[in-house]
């Protein structure tokens, strides 16, 4: 008997091929796709408010020539910066944001854009036992922001923002200096830790810089050939008197008084000689 329901004909293998591949594919990497731009420009925003900020980023990426010379250029360059600033890639965003701060001075955005490239800056930058470029690099542009923007609503986080990045570089000055104490190499020491406050007399670990300064001049006179021991007791005695007049509260204060007297009965003693 005739087959009533013949086979159908096979589909074309590059036409089977590009139907799967669309089939496979998401309604976003359709639209990534997609050269309406209206509707990339909604989801482009609809992905971002939801959260999901590297879609967004590549959203409105693939949006920048289209817009280019409208009214949405600049939205467009802002919430591209933002999105990688939100997604976590701040050496990405505090390119994107520096480049829209340049090419967009006027824009409504600029401010935020300018603070949100500090917020990069400030990221970017290292504990204090690391190279503290980037810190030097940050505090620039902070300073020079408020400058121009004395006072506005991220007037207190660019102060909060200064003052740890000057807390970070105070400590690395003393830190290194004070490492010269911690090998036992006192002399060194006590010269490295008086310049410290001599290059920066408002460094915040004062007390501490001026604790090991005194300790280091002792240990170096206590260490010391008999003939030059006076001398640096005398020199110890001089950084103890500065530390108390300046600290006379201090909870090194007792230590410091212990060392004192012995370097008295010392000095007494050779007196007497």
């Amino acid at each position: 008997m005739k087959n009533l329901f013949p086979k159908p004909a096979l589909l074309p293998a590059v036409f089977l091929t590009a139907l799967m591949t669309m089939s496979c594919k998401s309604q976003y990497e359709l639209m990534l796709e997609s050269h309406d731009v209206p509707a990339k420009y909604q989801m482009a925003f609809d992905l971002f408010d939801a959260g999901k900020y590297s879609k967004s980023a590549a959203m409105f990426e693939s949006l920048k020539i289209a817009v280019r010379g409208t009214a949405q250029e600049d939205t467009v360059e802002y919430y591209t910066a933002y999105s990688h600033y939100c997604y976590g890639d701040m050496t990405t965003a505090e390119q994107a944001f520096q480049s829209f701060i340049s090419t967009f001075p006027r824009s409504p955005f600029t401010d935020k854009a300018r603070f949100m490239y500090l917020d990069c800056l400030f990221e970017a930058t290292y504990r204090y036992e690391l190279d503290q470029t980037p810190t030097y690099k940050a505090l620039a542009a902070i300073n020079e922001y408020l400058v121009d923007y004395p006072v506005n609503d991220y007037t207190p986080q660019c102060y909060a923002m200064i003052e740890n990045l000057e807390e970070r570089l105070d400590r690395k000055e003393y830190e290194s200096a004070k490492l010269y104490y911690t090998i036992e190499d006192y002399k060194a020491a006590h010269y490295a830790l008086k310049l410290v406050l001599k290059e920066d007399a408002e460094n915040i670990y004062r007390e501490d810089i001026m604790y090991y300064t005194a300790l280091a001049a002792y240990k170096y006179a206590q260490n010391s050939v008999p003939e030059k021991q006076k001398e640096r007791y005398m020199t110890f005695t001089d950084d103890y008197f500065s530390f108390v007049s300046e600290f006379p509260d201090s909870d090194y204060r007792r230590e410091l008084d212990g060392l004192a007297g012995k370097a008295q009965h010392f000095l007494n003693k050779d007196k007497n000689i």
